[in-house]
């Protein structure tokens, strides 16, 4: 499963268009989303991981009048969501050696966190951690239990893998993050998997 999960990138570059048609605008996730952005300070700004195009979740988080920069390993994804988002930031880069040199008043890693191989999930946190202000709320989704799943994007595989719920609570107090609450495989969000949490004061 190493080899798809290696080929992720390659895969939305390829179908980008065709996964922004299937995602569309409507957000099921809008609780999340509006429970989240409820934590951010006024105005601060969000650094959207994984952003894709753009919308739903960057649209709504700009909308709310916070500046959203956006990062994403496909560079077709990001002219979309330049296109989509003009008055915000995007640029193409690999959430794995993210280093932008200044931290956000908010994360946020839907749908996108999940696709890394376990290791990389595991080097993730530190940069969570490097890249967010004190107080910042860290938003990833994952799946309920350790393993690897292989779904499919555009008839070819797409890969997913999840830690176990109590290694992601470790990696997060280890950078500094209070786990806010945690859903398994929730009900009135498609069955998705949620972490909300929060970085502790210095």
């Amino acid at each position: 499963m190493i080899d798809a999960a290696d080929r992720i990138i390659d895969l939305y570059r390829r179908h980008a268009g065709a996964w922004t048609t299937a995602r569309g605008t409507v957000m099921p996730e809008r609780a999340w989303i509006e429970r989240f952005a409820d934590m951010l300070s006024r105005g601060t700004a969000v650094l959207d991981i994984g952003c894709g195009s753009g919308e739903p979740i960057a649209r709504y988080l700009a909308g709310r009048g916070h500046p959203v920069s956006g990062v994403d390993g496909s560079p077709e994804m990001i002219a979309l969501f330049r296109a989509n988002l003009p008055g915000e930031t995007g640029r193409v880069a690999d959430m794995r050696s993210l280093k932008l040199d200044r931290r956000y008043g908010g994360l946020i890693a839907w749908d996108s966190f999940f696709h890394l191989a376990p290791h990389d999930q595991r080097m993730m946190f530190p940069l969570f951690r490097d890249h967010a202000e004190p107080e910042a709320p860290l938003l990833f989704t994952s799946g309920p239990a350790f393993g690897e799943v292989l779904g499919t994007l555009e008839g070819e595989p797409l890969y997913h893998a999840s830690l176990d719920p109590n290694e992601y609570r470790l990696l997060l107090d280890r950078n500094g993050f209070d786990v806010v609450t945690h859903t398994a495989e929730d009900p009135d969000c498609s069955g998705h998997t949620v972490w909300l949490a929060r970085q502790r004061q210095p």
